[in-house]
Formats: structure tokens, C-alpha cells, sequence
């Protein structure tokens, strides 16, 4: 008989629930039409998307015409560095962190025709604020790039701190909060955000992104085409908003009970020879944890883990080939390989968590023997 399924892997893809899914067929039924025609029809999808922006907004706390709908997150952090980089003329640099995901690396250079200027993190994750001080000194850099809190390493950062900085320079802070809206409150101290709505449970193929009305901006792609080209999907954006009110409706509760359970698993792997968890214990995200392994091959772990019924993430979450070693475990001084990611979501259980370290304690112990490994004290 094969093994339960029990779903770690949650980060950025968590299952949609019954709620979502009723929100996703209502609008499948009440807004398919082309929201932006005259019709009855059509207002009718208009009132749905409308209802969708204002409760995101709500969320974010911000304003509905603050926030609009991408075709994805991705393209969503795309278009809106590119867009604020193209409104800072005479500017040229972007700045990021050392463990940003590669997306927003990727769409800082293709904007500035250039790598972006690394800002260097602590062990914890943190961004080192002298270094991000000293960058924004440079007359060149037209805005800063950085994430809320880290899809690996679960750190949050302190935007508060950090937008205080940019500010003073007179420099756009654009946040990824892809992987922490739905898990933590959400923050205050940003000049655009862009937000990911399978991350909380919504459906994926839609992105949100946000702007403060001081916040300039123009146009870096071909004239018409908004932040979604082709035009928003309406019930997906209906599902991303009523998974959103869903999450925040038992938010601290449940954030509570998740922290536990990465606390179980940061404690019991800690434990463990060689093993090394990884990130800041106390300001993270509740559902998220990595640990590396020593003399572990990580794709071996995680089939090995995934034939037990355990979904994990091994190898970097950030990056474009996810069995590549980690840049972000790089960034913070840690063991690179044999690492395993674990997001959880709120079907998971104290027994399941149970139930995967004692599996996935087994699986190290079993791989390291096969490899003839040296002995660990």
C-alpha cells in the first residue's frame, strides 16, 4: 500500500481550499465576461474585481486604486522594477540583497543592462544596513530591492529600518512580500509591493502588486498592455482575494500552532549530527524552515522522502533550477548542499511532523551509511 501524502512543500503553491475553490467557480460563473465593456455582463465581472482589489487593499492596507492585478508574481516584480527604474532617469543601478529570489535579480538586470549591486546579509539573513547605507550614497542608484522575508530561510527583514534608509536617500524601496503576506501582517514601510496569492493559498497565474501614490512609475513595456497583458482573470482574482480574508481570519491562531511546528523541527534537527538549520529563530515566518545536511545528497533525500509520502522542497526555493545549490545558503555561510525546505500549510498536523522527522532523521542516517560517510559527532 503507498505511502499517505502529506504536503510540505507549500511555499509559493499551498492547496486551495474549500473556500477558494467556491470562489474560483462563482467566478468562472459570474465573471467571465470582459470587464472593461459596458454590458451587464461585464459589470458584473467589473463588481467582482472590484470587490477583489478592495479587499487585497484591505489586507495590504493600502488603497484600491493602489493595487493592481499581474498576470503572475513574477511579472509582476518584472514590470514594476522596470517601471520604477525607467521613471528615475539618469539613474542607472539597482540595489538588492545578497538573498533575494532570482526573480527580482534577473528583472533588476534586465532593466539596468547591468548585475544589480549586492548588499551584503548577516548569518541570520538580515540585510547588513551600514552596507545598504553606504550603497544608497551613490547618486546612481535608482531604487532598492528587497524582500520582506526569505523564501528559505524564513527571515524577516526590518522594513521599518530599512525603509527609513531609502528614504533618507530619497531612493523607491520595492518589497517582495511573496512569501509573507497570509503568514505574517503585512508591511508597513514600502514604496511598491508585489504580493503572490498561491503563496497563501489562492490560485496560481495571478500576481498582485501594489504602489504608494508618491511612488513614480512609467511604462517600460509596449503602450496598452497594463500590468496584465491581455487583461485580468477575474475569478482568479475573486479566489486570491477570499483565500486571502480566509487566512487572516484565524492569522495569529494559526500562525501560533505553524510556529510550534517549525519549532519542533528546528529543535529535533539541531539535534542531529551535521545537520545545520538555518536562519533567524525568532523574527521568521511561522511555517517556514530549511535545514542543510552533511554529507547528504539532497535529490537522493528528497526522493527518498517523497516515496515515504513527504512533498519537501530541496535545493534552493529561490532559484530558476531548484536541485542547483543554494546562493541564499551561500549568502549566510551555510552548508550548501543536502538542504531541505519545508512550507507548511494549515492541513498539516503535530503528527505529521512527527511522523517526518522520523523519516527524514532515518533517510540521513541510511544515505550517509550508503555513501560510506565519516562518522559525525
Amino acid at each position: 500500500m503507498s505511502a499517505p501524502r502529506t504536503y510540505l512543500d507549500a511555499g509559493g503553491s499551498a492547496p486551495l481550499s474549500a473556500r477558494a475553490r467556491e470562489a474560483l467557480a462563482a467566478g468562472i460563473a459570474d465573471g467571465w465576461a470582459d470587464p472593461t465593456r459596458l454590458s451587464s455582463e461585464s459589470r458584473r465581472a467589473r463588481a467582482l474585481l472590484d470587490g477583489s482589489r478592495e479587499a487585497l487593499a484591505d489586507a495590504l492596507g493600502t488603497s484600491a486604486s493602489d493595487v493592481h492585478f499581474a498576470s503572475s508574481a513574477v511579472l509582476g516584480l518584472e514590470r514594476v522594477i522596470a517601471g520604477v527604474w525607467t521613471a528615475r532617469r539618469g539613474r542607472s543601478d539597482v540595489l538588492v540583497s545578497a538573498v533575494e529570489r532570482d526573480a527580482t535579480v534577473h528583472a533588476a538586470q534586465h532593466a539596468a543592462g547591468a548585475p544589480p549591486v549586492e548588499v551584503p546579509v548577516n548569518s541570520l539573513g538580515h540585510v547588513d544596513r551600514d552596507a545598504l547605507q553606504a550603497a544608497l550614497a551613490d547618486p546612481n542608484v535608482a531604487l532598492a530591492a528587497i524582500q520582506h522575508a526569505n523564501h528559505e530561510l524564513g527571515t524577516v527583514q526590518d522594513l521599518a529600518a530599512i525603509h527609513a534608509l531609502t528614504s533618507t536617500a530619497s531612493v523607491p524601496l520595492v518589497v517582495d512580500a511573496t512569501s509573507s503576506i497570509g503568514h505574517v501582517a503585512a508591511p508597513e514601510a514600502w514604496d511598491a509591493l508585489v504580493a503572490h496569492p498561491a503563496d497563501w493559498g489562492g490560485p496560481s497565474g495571478i500576481g498582485v502588486v501594489a504602489l504608494r501614490p508618491h511612488t513614480r512609475w512609467l511604462p517600460a513595456w509596449p503602450e496598452g498592455d497594463d500590468w496584465a497583458p491581455g487583461g485580468v482573470s477575474v475569478p482568479l482574482a475573486l479566489a486570491a482575494a477570499v483565500a486571502l480574508q480566509e487566512r487572516l481570519q484565524n492569522a495569529e491562531d494559526e500562525a501560533e500552532r505553524l510556529g510550534g511546528l517549525i519549532a519542533t523541527i528546528r529543535g529535533r534537527m539541531a539535534q542531529v549530527p551535521g545537520v545545520d538549520v538555518v536562519g533567524d529563530p525568532d523574527h521568521r515566518l511561522p511555517h517556514v524552515v530549511t535545514f542543510s545536511c552533511l554529507y547528504v545528497d539532497g535529490e537522493a533525500l528528497l526522493s527518498r522522502l517523497d516515496r515515504k509520502g513527504f512533498a519537501v522542497g530541496s535545493g534552493s526555493a529561490c532559484t530558476t533550477s531548484t536541485l542547483e545549490p543554494s546562493r541564499v545558503l551561500a549568502a549566510v555561510g551555510a552548508l550548501t548542499h543536502g538542504n531541505v525546505r519545508v512550507a507548511l500549510h494549515p492541513g498539516i498536523t503535530a503528527e505529521d511532523i512527527d511522523r517526518f522527522i522520523d523519516a527524514v532523521t532515518a533517510d540521513i542516517a541510511d544515505l550517509r551509511a550508503e555513501a560510506g560517510a565519516p562518522s559525525i559527532d
